[in-house]
């Protein structure tokens, strides 16, 4: 069994969030996978940051990276496979740089098709693209993305469900297991599709090991877990701060509303992963870590987690 439903993990914040807190420009259409060829060292330090916090899983930066974007900055292909292979090193050493007992793991991130256009699409969905056009597109990063020792492969920010059906055949054939999350608004995937159906995407699939939302309000959260939980499969649910991203102003506008201290309710309600997306950086998670782990007694993230992923 590769995910254990009695214990409650900790997944890490946003990568770039923290990255851009630390001084770095990623405003590029590679976003932090720049740094995989610039500064790797910087991401090896995030991951290594949100780790102390409390995280159990690091998503590593591969999340925009992709053989069309290496390409367009003069990348060939095996150096494009080098610099994927690095995001999962990087996510393992930090992970094996920690010392203390407790597990941890490590998720590659396959963002969406959108995401790699670097042009907001991954927030519509609809590419234009068949089923069959976007499982040919995403299989070259997934392969190696899997044989690069990763953990489980993070299906994240899907906008729609083609693409979730694309991926879900492709984990199936390349035999890593994974879990599956949508960027949704209210109580529909981006694309417009009812969250009732895009769950049901991926309900028979014994290689996708949860399921759930990412890159969401946090207000959306409790209605995505109820309607994910009818899958019978764990749900993973990592928010934004409820902050809107104004792409003409190219800043973040409103007020963060993530309060770590709903985890708990998330967890009664069915959440087995709980994190964070974009602008929760490590304080958050710690915050969340001391929700879900009491400082006196056993908390649900501290269960008994051996072969959670095998």
């Amino acid at each position: 069994m590769l995910f254990d439903p009695a214990g409650v993990l900790i997944s890490d914040g946003g990568l770039a969030t923290e990255l851009e807190a630390r001084g770095h420009d990623l405003s590029d259409p590679l976003w932090s996978a720049r740094l995989l060829v610039d500064d790797p060292a910087a991401i090896e330090a995030v991951h290594t940051a949100y780790f102390a916090a409390g995280a159990d899983i690091a998503t590593t930066a591969s999340y925009q990276a992709s053989f069309d974007g290496f390409a367009a900055r003069g990348l060939d292909r095996a150096e494009s496979i080098r610099l994927l292979r690095r995001s999962v090193a990087l996510a393992r050493a930090a992970r094996d740089a920690c010392t203390d007992e407790r597990s941890r793991w490590v998720a590659a991130a396959i963002g969406p098709y959108g995401a790699a256009r670097a042009d907001g699409s991954e927030y519509r969905g609809r590419y234009g693209r068949t089923v069959a056009e976007l499982r040919a597109w995403h299989r070259p990063r997934m392969e190696v993305l899997a044989d690069a020792g990763a953990d489980l492969l993070a299906l994240e920010t899907v906008p729609d469900l083609d693409e979730a059906e694309a991926l879900v055949d492709l984990v199936s054939d390349i035999g890593v297991p994974a879990w599956l999350s949508y960027t949704i608004e209210g109580t529909r995937t981006r694309a417009g599709q009812p969250l009732v159906d895009a769950f049901a995407v991926a309900a028979a699939a014994d290689s996708i090991i949860a399921i759930g939302v990412n890159c969401c309000a946090p207000a959306d959260v409790d209605t995505a877990i109820e309607f994910a939980a009818r899958t019978g499969k764990p749900v993973i649910a990592y928010p934004n701060s409820g902050e809107s991203w104004d792409s003409t102003r190219r800043a973040w506008t409103g007020t963060a509303q993530f309060a770590p201290d709903v985890a708990p309710a998330w967890v009664a309600q069915g959440a087995r992963i709980i994190g964070g997306c974009c602008r929760v950086g490590p304080d958050r998670i710690a915050r969340l870590a001391a929700e879900l782990r009491p400082t006196h007694g056993r908390g649900a993230a501290d269960q008994p987690s051996d072969g959670v992923f095998g």
